[in-house]
């Protein structure tokens, strides 16, 4: 069997190849980093470092690597030849992957069993968007394609901090991880991944981990980059923090029991795990690498925005997400190009300019003025 994952990186190592590789997959990596497909490529076996309770040390063995930028038709031939597809190079990226995909589907053989795709990305239903970006880019010719794939979303967790210094192309990760996948799609052949679990509804899952793992991650890291903390684990470590982040994720823990009907002692259990996974002490993952890209976390579905929205329209509490909203508007990092730029729009733009581009609200929407006073209250302070 083998598995084509698009994205070499941290993730694709330290999860997603690495549970391919326990399922039995030959696993090629595609990445347009051409000094990583070298390294990948150097040596026979990579190991996974989990650190904290628990964890244990894997090793990897039976992968390669394809440089896609210096030779896309390697990368088309192994399409055609893949039981499964994945990817994990952030959303905006999938319209760069679709071509190779199509291409590769138009050299399978018809009659041999559909290839199985699946984006694994930090947004909901991303398997859906690399869909309709191969459909735009197959045009006429998809009707001859579409019969040759099945497509499942996806809803995956895993802390992956930056590497140490030195460390290769082995990863560094925690031990929990959890890979939700749609069962229908796959009829009675799903694909054979160790500790994932298949699932009749994946959009309380996709909404649970992005309203409470992703929100809570960047509440902890734009709260922390306030106060002047430079790890995570420490920022939660201080106890105004902890309160204020587990406020947060009590509001979209709300949301989530009046729109898929979680049981409280459930979610409550959820967010326990979720905060003790971000504080522990020996994962190095750091404030500004999980702060970075402010307008992407600050959009109408993403972490903030989207949960609070909801509340909002449900009449529930806000309080909280809006603070933390307040605190990403604040996130300054001269190394960061998004941070610089919504940096420049606070202080080029008025509030209500600055809020309809960067939140996608509404100004007739319940949460819009909230958030427009947390935006002239930060353009505020940096007028003064």
């Amino acid at each position: 069997m083998k598995a084509v994952h698009f994205g070499a990186g941290n993730i694709g190592r330290g999860f997603v190849g690495l549970l391919l590789h326990e399922g039995g997959y030959e696993v090629v990596f595609s990445d347009v980093a051409g000094p990583l497909v070298d390294a990948i490529n150097a040596v026979s076996e990579y190991t996974v470092h989990e650190v904290g309770e628990g964890g244990r040390d894997h090793v990897v063995t039976g992968f390669r690597a394809i440089n896609s930028a210096e030779h896309p038709d390697q990368v088309i031939e192994e399409v055609a030849g893949a039981n499964v597809v994945t990817t994990a190079v952030g959303p905006t990226i999938l319209r760069f992957v679709a071509p190779h995909l199509v291409a590769g589907l138009a050299l399978r053989d018809p009659s041999s069993p559909p290839l199985q795709i699946m984006a694994c990305e930090n947004a909901i239903n991303a398997t859906d968007l690399l869909r309709d970006e191969m459909v735009e880019a197959a045009g006429e010719a998809w009707a001859a394609l579409e019969q040759r794939a099945v497509f499942a979303n996806t809803a995956v967790d895993r802390i992956v901090p930056e590497q140490p210094a030195g460390a290769g192309v082995d990863v560094t990760v925690e031990p929990f991880f959890e890979w939700a996948i749609e069962r229908h799609p796959f009829g009675d052949d799903p694909p054979a991944i160790p500790g994932a679990h298949f699932v009749d509804d994946l959009a309380p899952y996709i909404e649970r981990k992005l309203f409470t793992v992703n929100t809570g991650h960047a509440a902890t890291a734009y709260f922390g980059a306030q106060a002047g903390v430079e790890r995570i684990a420490d920022a939660l470590a201080g106890p105004a923090i902890a309160a204020r982040v587990a406020a947060a994720l009590e509001e979209t823990s709300a949301v989530l029991i009046a729109k898929h009907e979680f049981a409280p002692e459930e979610l409550a259990e959820y967010r326990a795990t979720i905060l003790a996974r971000f504080a522990n002490p020996a994962l190095p993952d750091h404030v500004r690498r999980v702060a970075r890209q402010p307008l992407r976390k600050l959009s109408r579905n993403e972490r903030f925005v989207g949960p609070a929205a909801e509340a909002a329209e449900r009449g529930l509490p806000v309080d909280a997400l809006v603070a933390a909203m307040a605190a990403a508007l604040a996130f300054d990092d001269p190394d960061d190009p998004q941070a610089v730029e919504l940096q420049a729009m606070l202080r080029e733009q008025d509030a209500d300019a600055v809020t309809a581009a960067v939140t996608g609200l509404e100004r007739s929407h319940p949460l819009y003025a909230r958030v427009r006073d947390a935006v002239a209250a930060r353009q505020a302070a940096l007028a003064g």
